[in-house]
């Protein structure tokens, strides 16, 4: 299933896996429970198997006029900042907007990003591993449409609005619009994100179209790569 033609029409704008089942000990009035505490099953259904590295698509998938490369675990790392506003060691207000920890590694995080020199755009493809359901991000993200980011003595303004979630054959699946802004007189350079997210499993999809110019985004590349990548995973 593609996505709709009324998402392409969505304007520019533009977070993640983390949380381990926590282990419950239930006790009545005054007595002990016997036995032992079993973890709460994941809610993220069934585990992929196959390595995140090997789901990511391949360069050609991407629109000719862009550049591809798969990052290695450090620039992963960067980049994953990037995309949610929230760099590492950052300080987010409020602090309950604060992205759940990212696991990178192997097979944690895989990050392809394709780059139009032309335009300064760049479109990235990010999979990562969670046992985190998706619905608990949203949940966040309705709470923390507007933060304050601090890093390095720098300060952000990141905005993210919700869009309908993209029609995809997935466990779930949303959308949203980003943008980043920096808290400083006379500079304007505005990060502009556009991102589509979907989970299969226990594997995040999360494809995002980022611009620093206030051209129309490359929606049509974005809804193909989200569409493929997704795909790509469930057929494993």
């Amino acid at each position: 299933m593609t996505v709709s033609d009324s998402t392409r029409r969505r304007p520019l704008g533009y977070a993640m896996s983390g949380l381990l089942p926590v282990a419950v000990l239930l006790t009545g009035c005054g007595s002990a429970v016997t036995g032992h505490p079993v973890a709460a099953t994941p809610t993220t259904g069934r585990h992929v198997d196959a390595a995140l590295s090997t789901l990511l698509p391949d360069s050609a998938r991407f629109p000719a006029t862009y550049s591809v490369v798969v990052l290695p675990a450090e620039a992963a790392a960067q980049a994953a900042g990037d995309l949610t506003g929230v760099g590492r060691g950052a300080t987010v207000k409020p602090d309950v907007c604060t992205p759940p920890e990212q696991r990178f590694g192997p097979d944690q995080t895989a990050i392809a990003v394709g780059t139009d020199n032309d335009t300064r755009a760049t479109i990235t493809v990010e999979l990562t591993r969670t046992d985190q359901a998706l619905s608990t991000l949203r949940g966040q993200l309705q709470r923390c449409e507007k933060m304050q980011v601090t890093r390095a003595g720098a300060m952000t303004n990141v905005t993210t609005q919700l869009d309908p979630p993209p029609p995809i054959d997935a466990d779930d699946s949303l959308a949203l619009r980003r943008t980043v802004e920096p808290d400083v007189a006379g500079i304007r350079l505005t990060q502009s994100m556009q991102t589509l997210t979907a989970q299969v499993g226990d594997v995040r999809i999360a494809v995002t179209y980022m611009s620093f110019s206030d051209a129309k985004p490359d929606t049509a590349a974005l809804d193909e790569l989200f569409t493929t990548t997704v795909q790509q995973v469930k057929k494993r």
